[in-house]
């Protein structure tokens, strides 16, 4: 399948084949890693990677994966560079796309990405939006496959906010590749209608569905993936804290929900988590509202059931994947 000179905006973007071919692509080159077989086929190319919002996951696969491929990679952080200040996106993207053959972008709006995209010239990753995260969706549906042996059937319950990127982005993952999507959440957290019924379009053909609902217990009640992300957003004023917390603290994945879910199900999250007072948020947090954890409790986060490390591994070889795709090194 060939994917030259595509941007990777959102899946939306993508047809269940294509992510599939995807996800085939992460397995490969994962494989590859383990056994040390080299795969540098994009040497003397280089790639540029905009951080509006700081990262680790994000940064880390992105440059290991690049340089896995064989290539340099220049790192702008959100002082790094004058886009969207002295320069506009439009002429950002002219002159990187110049030089360099990939640019990668981790910010705000989805409209961003977009407009670099449009511009550049060269293929543009999505490193993580208000809207969507699609590399993380690849890194997450490879380990569900990787652990449960397939994806199609699967029933995921994302618990928490489901209004921003990890939400709408399950929900769209999920619908594309037939599994079946929860998000349990108060009303007033739901995803917009009209990705709802966009994606309930796409689980119509893919087998999959799409249910919303403020019942934890019944949407966890059998469920195979428990999936849930920080409460509070990169960028979000502090004042909004004690709202989401009150509102919120019902749909913490405790050993209680998991216990719903059955031993077969498993935890997921983005990273990073609010399971413990080992940060300075987490600890701010405790001395502020009393709170020992926020989204997950640590029982769950350090459990046998938890793959929060396989999940964060994969960033890279999914990510390694959409860029040697795109950039046609396979």
């Amino acid at each position: 399948m060939d994917l030259t000179g595509r941007s990777f905006l959102t899946l939306k973007d993508y047809t269940p084949e294509e992510i599939t071919y995807l996800l085939d692509l992460s397995a490969l080159l994962k494989e590859k890693k383990k056994k040390g077989i080299r795969v540098d086929t994009l040497r003397g190319r280089n790639v540029a990677l905009i951080f509006e919002k700081t990262s680790t996951r994000t940064r880390c696969s992105f440059e290991v994966a690049a340089h896995d491929l064989g290539m340099g990679t220049t790192y702008l952080d959100p002082s790094g560079s004058q886009i969207g200040k002295k320069e506009s996106i439009a002429d950002t993207a002219r002159v990187l796309g110049r030089m360099y053959e990939g640019i990668e972008y981790r910010g705000f709006g989805q409209e961003i990405v977009e407009e670099l995209a449009k511009y550049a010239g060269v293929p543009v990753w999505n490193g993580l939006t208000n809207e969507y995260h699609p590399t993380q969706m690849l890194a997450d549906m490879l380990t569900i496959r990787e652990h449960f042996g397939q994806l199609k059937g699967i029933r995921l319950v994302y618990l928490g906010d489901a209004r921003y990127n990890m939400g709408n982005s399950y929900m769209v993952a999920c619908s594309k590749l037939g599994l079946h999507y929860t998000a349990c959440a108060p009303s007033k957290y739901f995803p917009d209608q009209k990705l709802v019924d966009q994606c309930e379009e796409y689980a119509e053909e893919s087998g999959g569905s799409i249910t919303l609902t403020e019942n934890v217990t019944a949407a966890t009640r059998g469920a195979d993936v428990i999936c849930t992300d920080v409460w509070v957003s990169m960028g979000e004023p502090d004042s909004v804290w004690e709202e989401r917390i009150q509102d919120l603290s019902p749909y913490k994945v405790t050993a209680d929900v998991m216990k719903n879910a059955g031993s077969q199900a498993v935890f997921l999250h983005c990273l990073p988590s609010f399971h413990d007072l080992n940060t300075g948020i987490g600890k701010k947090i405790h001395e502020k509202y009393g709170l020992n954890d926020m989204e997950v409790t640590d029982e769950v986060f350090e459990s046998k059931q938890s793959l929060v490390f396989d999940e964060a591994e994969n960033r890279m070889h999914t990510i390694k994947a959409v860029m040697a795709a795109t950039l046609g090194a396979f």
